[in-house]
């Protein structure tokens, strides 16, 4: 089956100073030759520590930003041919929507609700009469639980919730086939953060919209995604099922970030400690893998030859010599 979005040795580094007379300028290797697809009504779950990479990974795979290297594709046709802000006004910019972290940031706050909304209508859509722009808004305000007596609201009279339900409302106006979700439920209070979690696999279920789920809290992900891809210093280091990550995750880094879960802990299933320093990511030894020095089962050939992605008996892909 054809994915609906397919990221193939995507990279994206940036340059920390202009080249000198001393040397090349270093490169901050943000996301370094990642593999990824997501399917039709998917939600695939990014986990990860912060200044991993998930960020950038999300947007480069929402084409808001050009990658270094590599190819995404949409539908089997290559989207990274042509440069950002040519594919802003491509049809093709409708199929893939991002909802961002600060949701209070992301709305203009000169605009009400209403204009928020309907605001990539108009660009993405074209001009259409103003009766049906206000159908579609009103139906995008309805899909996320969003009352009609708010959209002619600024975003200073809005709870937080509420400014969450607009920023997916925005997205969703334009009927999108992906969602990009960037941490959306970060800065909510827990039971926000459920509603806004229901509201979601609701959207996914019945419009058979596919959701890319950033996030560092790992109980979130497990309750809305079916699959889940670990990154490590810009790298995945594992994917497949959540509910097999979860049993029983390969790569050490994972059971690291698992074992972090605060929960009644069963005698024997102590918390997996990462004393020692990350590698940089600037200009990374490409020869060794990126969690020796901190990885509890570290042998001599991970500082010998990096490890690639493997699959394991169960299907899932994990980047380690000993996993499995």
């Amino acid at each position: 089956m054809t994915a609906l979005i397919e990221a193939r040795n995507l990279s994206r580094h940036f340059r920390l100073r202009r080249e000198t007379l001393f040397g090349p300028a270093p490169l901050l290797h943000a996301v370094d030759r990642v593999g990824l697809t997501i399917h039709a009504g998917e939600a695939l779950g990014l986990v990860g520590e912060s200044g991993c990479g998930k960020s950038t990974l999300a947007r480069l795979l929402a084409r808001l930003l050009d990658p270094t290297g590599g190819q995404v594709f949409l539908h089997g046709a290559e989207i990274t041919g042509e440069s950002v802000s040519r594919f802003a006004r491509s049809d093709r910019r409708r199929a893939i929507q991002m909802v961002f972290q600060d949701h209070t940031e992301s709305l203009n706050p000169l605009l009400t609700v209403f204009q928020s909304v309907a605001d990539p209508a108009g660009r993405l859509l074209g001009p259409m009469p103003r009766a049906a722009l206000r159908r579609r808004v009103e139906d995008a305000a309805a899909a996320v639980n969003l009352p009609p007596e708010l959209l002619d609201r600024y975003p200073h009279q809005l709870s937080g919730g509420q400014k969450a339900r607009v920023g997916i409302a925005r997205a969703l106006v334009v009927e999108p086939q992906l969602l990009v979700l960037d941490e959306p439920t970060s800065a909510l209070d827990v039971s926000v953060q459920a509603t806004v979690l229901q509201l979601l696999d609701r959207l996914r279920r019945d419009r058979g919209i596919a959701l890319l789920f950033v996030s560092h809290d790992l109980n979130v992900v497990r309750l809305l995604c079916q699959r889940i891809a670990v990154m490590y210093l810009g790298q995945i280091v594992e994917t497949g099922a959540a509910e097999a990550i979860y049993r029983a995750p390969a790569h050490p880094y994972t059971r690291a970030l698992l074992s972090a879960i605060p929960t009644l802990r069963p005698r024997g299933a102590e918390r997996i400690h990462l004393d020692a320093e990350p590698q940089s990511p600037v200009n990374p030894c490409l020869s060794r893998c990126r969690f020796a020095g901190r990885c509890f089962m570290e042998q001599p050939l991970c500082i010998q030859a990096a490890p690639e992605l493997r699959t394991l008996p169960d299907g899932r892909q994990v980047r380690c010599h000993f996993a499995g």
